[in-house]
């Protein structure tokens, strides 16, 4: 995963991280949806978790995967649950356990919002390229403008007034 004198395992032993903490982590977190739980079992501090999470983006992408992961099994659980009509379940010791299907809904509903709102923000490059290409067709239509009302001009005919003096 890291090159030795990257700093990584240097870190990692500072902060008593296990070698394979990552892959656990997202395992963990593609389970349960479940940061503090995923930080637990990889046997890391959740800070630290975030702190890598900030400074690697192939951790973070990982992250992310991993979350829609969870998700998308939260939601197939949910919709087994309302098709079977097993809303609820009695634990081995007999506690009866009742699934509140609405609130998963709600949650599921917020995770694909917040998705949503993540993949909206665009590349600066993609931005750069929408505005020239705004641009351009701002320009090609400055010069019909420019072409038709030369072509009204020559032929006498009266152009309209445009108001607030935009023309």
């Amino acid at each position: 995963m890291s090159e030795a004198g990257d700093g990584a395992n240097d870190a990692r032993r500072k902060h008593g991280a296990p070698k394979n903490w990552r892959e656990v982590f997202l395992c963990t977190l593609a389970e349960t949806s479940r940061v503090e739980t995923a930080a637990k079992e990889a046997r890391v501090r959740l800070s630290w978790a975030h702190k890598i999470r900030r400074e690697d983006p192939e951790f973070a992408r990982g992250w992310q995967d991993a979350l829609c992961e969870g998700y998308d099994s939260l939601e197939m659980d949910l919709l087994y649950r309302l098709r079977s009509g097993r809303i609820e379940e009695v634990d081995e010791d007999g506690t009866k356990r009742k699934f509140d299907i609405a609130t998963g809904f709600k949650i599921l509903a917020a995770h694909r919002e917040q998705l949503a709102k993540s993949t909206r923000q665009e590349d600066p490059q993609d931005e750069r390229a929408l505005i020239d290409s705004i641009n351009k067709k701002i320009e090609t239509m400055r010069a019909r403008e420019k072409e038709v009302t030369s072509m009204l001009a020559r032929d006498g005919v009266m152009q309209p007034r445009v108001p607030n003096g935009t023309r």
